[in-house]
């Protein structure tokens, strides 16, 4: 339960930057952040109490004390993503400043090519 809700903490804090800041670098933590919160809502739903690798090796274990390895993969795949997704951000940052000068959202969108 604890999981959860620190899950959807961190998704909360990330829209919360991500819709109120206007410099682009506090954005693209936002979306870091948001990022890892969905993440952990992930890998938290996959979370069995007490329970064990879904290998059939013990004679009389149960499918229901098992864990589902589905979402570790897809939160496998959704890290690898999200880095490139941060990169690909931190690079639009850099060539956005080098050719307006600023970070301020408000101010790149107000001039014009």
């Amino acid at each position: 339960m604890i999981y959860y809700l620190g899950a959807f903490g961190l998704i909360f804090i990330g829209l919360y930057i991500v819709l109120v800041k206007h410099n682009l670098i506090k954005v693209i933590i936002g979306l870091s952040i948001l990022n890892t919160g969905i993440n952990l809502f992930l890998i938290s739903i996959g979370f069995v109490k007490k329970g064990t690798a879904p290998i059939f090796s013990h004679p009389g274990l149960k499918a229901i004390r098992m864990v589902d390895p589905v979402p570790q993969a897809l939160v496998l795949t959704a890290i690898v993503i999200g880095v490139a997704v941060l990169a690909l951000a931190l690079s639009l940052a850099i060539r956005l400043y080098q050719h307006y000068g600023t970070l301020n959202l408000r101010k790149i969108r107000e001039q014009k090519w």
